[in-house]
C-alpha cells in the first residue's frame, strides 16, 4: 500500500488530504489550530475521526501521543541514547511492542520497523514531485492509519526540534 503526502501542505491548523498511489484521496488530517498544544485528527473520506493526535504537555522532551476511540495507541519521542539524531520511538500502549524509526527524517527518506522487520518506508525517492513524500507500507498486516500518524508525527517533531536549534 502506498500513500502521497503533500508535504508544503504538511501543517498544524491546515487540512490536507492523503492520497492513495493512483490519486484518491483516503485520508484527512484535520489540523486544529488556535489550541496550546499540536493537534490533529486523522479521518476517513466520510469524516469518522480514526485517530487523535497531539503533543503530550509536560514532557521533558517533545512527545506525541496518538489514541484511537479515546484508548491510547501509542506514545512517540526521540530515542534518549540514541548517537543519531533522526531515531524516534514509538511505544504502543501494549508496553511490551516498540517500533522503531530511523532514517534522515527531515529529508523525508526513513524507515518504521518492529523487531528488526520492515513495516514502512516514508520515501521521496521514486517521486518526481519535490513538495511530494510517500508512505508506502510493506507489510499487508500493518495498520495503514496508524503508520501514516506515526510518520507525521516523526516528522513534525524533527521539524521542532530543527526550529528549537
Amino acid at each position: 500500500m502506498r500513500f502521497l503526502v503533500r508535504d508544503r501542505l504538511l501543517g498544524f491548523g491546515d487540512d490536507y488530504w492523503i492520497e492513495d498511489d493512483q490519486g484518491k484521496k483516503v485520508f484527512l488530517v484535520d489540523g486544529k489550530a488556535m489550541r496550546l498544544r499540536d493537534t490533529f485528527e486523522l479521518k476517513d473520506t466520510s469524516g469518522r475521526v480514526l485517530i487523535d493526535i497531539r503533543q503530550k504537555m509536560l514532557a521533558l522532551r517533545d512527545t506525541m501521543l496518538i489514541e484511537r476511540d479515546g484508548e491510547a495507541l501509542a506514545t512517540i519521542k526521540r530515542k534518549r541514547l540514541s548517537l543519531l539524531r533522526n531515531h524516534y520511538r514509538v511505544a504502543l500502549a501494549d508496553g511490551s511492542t516498540e517500533l522503531d524509526v530511523s532514517g534522515k527524517i527531515l529529508d523525508r527518506e526513513f524507515a518504521v520497523e518492529y523487531d528488526g522487520e520492515l513495516l514502512a518506508v516514508v520515501s521521496r525517492r521514486w517521486l518526481h514531485v519535490r513538495e511530494t513524500y510517500g508512505v508506502d507500507i510493506v507489510r499487508d498486516d500493518a495498520d495503514p492509519a496508524l503508520l501514516i500518524a506515526v510518520a507525521v508525527c516523526v516528522i513534525h517533531l524533527a521539524d521542532k526540534e530543527r526550529e528549537d536549534d
